[in-house]
C-alpha cells in the first residue's frame, strides 16, 4: 500500500531524492496539497490504493509543471533538466499504473500530456485546467 493520499506530493519527492538521479540534487519539500490527486483518490477505480492514484496524478502534474509552469517539486534547475525531468516524471507516473494493469488510466494521462502539449502549441492554454480536472475525475472513475 502507497502513503497516504493526502501525502502523495511529499511521497514523491522523497521518491526522487532517494532514486540518485540529476533530479534529485533539486528536490525541495512541496507546498500546497495534492488536489488532483486527491481528486482521482476518491474515485471508484482508485479504491484498492488510492495513494498510489494520488501519487501517479501528482507525478504527471509535476511533469506537466516542469514543461510549461512552475514545479512544486523542483528548483534550482536549468531549463534543459526542467524538460527531462517532466517527461521523466510523466513515464514514472505512467509505468506505475501500467504495473497495476491499468490500461485505461494509462490511456486517460496519456491522451492528457498530448492535449496539453496541443493546447499550449495552438496558444489555448487557459483551457488546460478544464482538462486536468477532468482527467483526475475519469482515473478515479468519478466521470
Amino acid at each position: 500500500m502507497s502513503a497516504a493520499p493526502g501525502d502523495a506530493l511529499r511521497a514523491l519527492a522523497t521518491l526522487l531524492r532517494e532514486e540518485a538521479t540529476p533530479i534529485s540534487a533539486h528536490v525541495v519539500e512541496p507546498a500546497g496539497e495534492p488536489t488532483l490527486g486527491l481528486l482521482a483518490a476518491r474515485g471508484p477505480a482508485a479504491a484498492a490504493d488510492p495513494g498510489e492514484y494520488a501519487l501517479v496524478v501528482e507525478a504527471v502534474r509535476e511533469g506537466y509543471l516542469l514543461h510549461y509552469g512552475e514545479p512544486r517539486l523542483l528548483a534550482g534547475h536549468d531549463e534543459d533538466l526542467a524538460l527531462l525531468a517532466g517527461d521523466y516524471l510523466y513515464a514514472l507516473g505512467l509505468d506505475r499504473l501500467t504495473a497495476r494493469g491499468d490500461d485505461r488510466a494509462v490511456a486517460i494521462l496519456s491522451d492528457l500530456i498530448s492535449a496539453c502539449a496541443q493546447r499550449h502549441a495552438e496558444d489555448r492554454a487557459a483551457s488546460v485546467p478544464t482538462l486536468w480536472d477532468e482527467a483526475a475525475r475519469s482515473v478515479g472513475g468519478l466521470s
